[in-house]
């Protein structure tokens, strides 16, 4: 899938665990680790928010577009 989530990046410059990030964003632990793993065919934009703001940080920051290569 070309686009690629950077949030345990994001987590370790902040040095953030992700069960408080999950605390302060109101989701499961769970949820958390299947978004760090890209498991997650998308993100609710308010979810979104309350993790930029959380992590102090840019949804850019948090999601990378990658091209897949043609073939």
């Amino acid at each position: 899938m070309p686009i690629v989530v950077n949030l345990d990046v994001m987590l370790a410059k902040r040095k953030v665990r992700s069960r408080d990030l999950a605390e302060q964003v109101g989701i499961t632990e769970q949820n958390i680790s299947l978004l760090k793993s890209g498991k997650v065919k998308g993100v609710r934009f308010d979810t979104l928010e309350k993790i930029c703001a959380a992590l102090d940080c840019q949804p850019g920051d948090i999601l990378e577009y990658r091209p897949e290569p043609e073939e």
